[in-house]
C-alpha cells in the first residue's frame, strides 16, 4: 500500500480528534525462551495509521501542529546492532519511507513526549492496552501538571481512542479489500495443497507442512494464527492445534488455516475424506453444514442486520439434525431452548481484517449492526457429533466445518476465498488430484 492511503486514514482519524494529543505505541517485543523471541507483528491499531514495522516505535498525532501532526518514535540507526539484528529505518527512514513529519530517537521520548502534553485538553491513548507503556504516560502527564504555576495547562481527560479507530478499520478500504483478496488466495492454495497430499497413515502435521508452504512461497510472513489441522474426533475439538495425530482411513480431516499478508488476514476452513470419499453419514452432516453456509451467504448484504446470517444457519443446521434424528421435537422449540447448541456451539461468523476476530462493535446503540459495503466477516456453520452412547455409533465423533471470508458489497457479498471449492463433489474431485 502507498503513503497516501496511510496519509488518508491519520487525515480521517485526527479530524475526530479535535483539541487533542493521540500517542499509539506499537507491540513490544515478547521473548519466547532463552535469549529467542517471538516473531514480531506491530500492534495492529499502530500499524494501521503509521505502516511502520519495526518494535520500541510510538505515533504521536496532533491535529493543526503547524511543525508537523504526525511523529514518530523509533530505535535510532546502529551499524552494530543492525549487523546482528537487521536494518532500522531510524528517524530519517521513518520521514523518507514513512511519510513522517518529524522523527526522533525513541530514546528521547521521555525528554519530548510531556513537552508535546501542553495544552492539549484530551489525550487518546489506549489505557490498559500496553501495561508497561501506562505508567510513562501518566508520568508525561503528571510532569506537565507540574507546570502548572506557569501557566502551563495539562490534559484534563484520557480517550480510548479504540472507538474512532476500530470503527474505521471495520470498513475496509479499497487498498484493503485488495489485499484480503490476496491473503484469502493464498490461503485458499495453502488448503487446495493440503487436500491434495492427504493420504492414511500421514501425520496431521505434514498436512500443516503443507499450508506452511503455500503460505511463504505466496508471500506471507506467517499463518494468521495456528493452523488447525484435527482428524477424526479431533475435529470436535474447536481449537484443537496439536496437529500430531495419524491420519485414519474413513475419517474426516478439518483445516481451519488463514495466512497473513501486509497485516490482513485471512480465516479458511474446509473438511475432507482421508480417503477419497465422504461416507453416507459424513455426506449427510457435510451437506447440512454447506446448506447452512448457503443460507448464511443469502443474508448478508447491505442493510441486513449482523445476526440475520447467524439465525438462518441455526435454522438448516436445526432442520437437518431434526432430519437425521439427532435432535427431537419442533425446530422452533429447539433453537429457542438452545438443544441445537450440543452439535453447534458456536457463532456463524466474525469480523475480520488486520485481526483474525477483528475489531468493531457487534451492536450499536444496543441494536444490531446493519452491515454496510466494505465490512468483511467469516461464515463458517459446523456440526460437531460427540461420541456419547445416545448418539448412533454411525455418526460419532465427526466434526465438520465449512469457513470462507465474505465482503459486503453494494449489491450483496463477493467470497473473498472463492477460489476453494465447498461442494462434496468438488472437495472429492480435488482429494482425487492427489494420486
Amino acid at each position: 500500500m502507498d503513503k497516501n492511503a496511510f496519509r488518508r486514514r491519520r487525515a480521517e482519524f485526527m479530524g475526530l480528534m479535535g483539541e487533542a494529543i493521540a500517542i499509539i505505541p506499537t507491540s513490544p517485543v515478547r521473548p519466547r525462551n532463552g535469549d529467542v523471541e517471538y516473531v514480531y507483528r506491530p500492534d495492529s491499531d499502530f500499524y494501521y495509521l503509521t505502516h511502520f514495522p519495526e518494535p520500541e516505535a510510538v505515533a504521536v498525532l496532533i491535529p493543526g501542529r503547524a511543525q508537523g501532526e504526525f511523529l514518530l518514535f523509533c530505535r535510532d540507526r546502529d551499524p552494530d546492532k543492525e549487523q546482528w539484528q537487521g536494518r532500522r529505518a531510524g528517524p530519517e527512514g521513518a520521514v523518507a519511507q514513512y511519510d513522517a513529519d518529524d522523527a526522533f530517537p525513541i530514546d528521547d521520548i521521555d525528554d519530548i513526549l510531556p513537552g508535546l502534553l501542553e495544552d492539549r485538553r484530551r489525550v487518546y491513548y489506549s489505557m490498559g492496552r500496553h501495561l508497561e507503556f501506562d505508567g510513562r504516560v501518566l508520568d508525561w502527564v503528571n510532569e506537565v501538571r507540574g507546570k502548572a504555576r506557569s501557566g502551563v495547562r495539562a490534559p484534563e481527560e484520557f480517550v480510548d481512542p479504540d472507538h474512532i479507530l476500530h470503527e474505521m478499520r471495520l470498513t475496509k478500504r479499497p487498498e484493503e479489500i485488495a489485499v484480503m483478496r490476496k491473503a484469502a488466495a493464498v490461503g485458499a492454495e495453502g488448503h487446495r495443497r493440503a487436500i491434495r497430499a492427504c493420504a492414511p497413515g500421514l501425520h496431521e502435521y505434514e498436512l500443516e507442512a503443507e499450508l506452511l508452504y503455500a503460505f511463504r512461497k505466496g508471500g506471507s510472513s506467517y499463518p494468521s494464527y495456528p493452523p488447525i489441522v484435527a482428524s477424526g474426533a479431533n475435529a470436535c475439538i474447536l481449537h484443537y492445534t496439536e496437529n500430531d495425530a495419524v491420519l485414519k482411513d474413513g475419517t474426516l480431516v478439518l483445516i481451519d488455516a488463514g495466512c497473513e499478508m501486509d497485516g490482513y488476514a485471512s480465516d479458511i476452513t474446509r473438511t475432507f475424506p482421508v480417503g477419497l470419499r465422504f461416507s453416507p453419514e459424513q455426506r449427510a452432516l457435510y451437506d447440512i453444514v454447506l446448506a447452512a453456509h448457503e443460507a448464511a451467504l443469502g443474508a448478508i448484504g447491505p442493510g441486513r442486520e449482523w445476526p440475520a446470517a447467524h439465525e438462518a444457519a441455526v435454522k438448516v443446521i436445526t432442520r437437518g439434525l431434526v432430519d437425521l434424528r439427532l435432535l427431537q421435537g419442533s425446530v422452533e422449540g429447539l433453537i429457542e431452548s438452545g438443544d441445537y447448541k450440543r452439535f453447534y456451539m458456536h457463532k456463524t461468523g466474525h469480523w475480520l481484517g488486520m485481526d483474525v476476530h477483528d475489531v468493531g462493535d457487534y451492536k450499536v446503540g444496543g441494536a444490531p449492526r446493519v452491515l454496510e459495503p466494505g465490512m468483511v466477516t467469516t461464515v463458517e456453520p459446523g456440526l460437531y457429533i460427540p461420541g456419547g452412547d445416545d448418539i448412533p455409533e454411525r455418526f460419532r465423533n465427526i466434526g465438520i466445518r465449512v469457513e470462507d471470508d465474505v465482503l459486503v458489497t453494494k449489491n450483496g457479498y463477493e467470497i473473498l476465498s472463492q477460489a476453494l471449492p465447498r461442494r462434496a463433489e468438488d472437495i472429492e474431485a480435488l482429494r482425487a488430484e492427489g494420486l
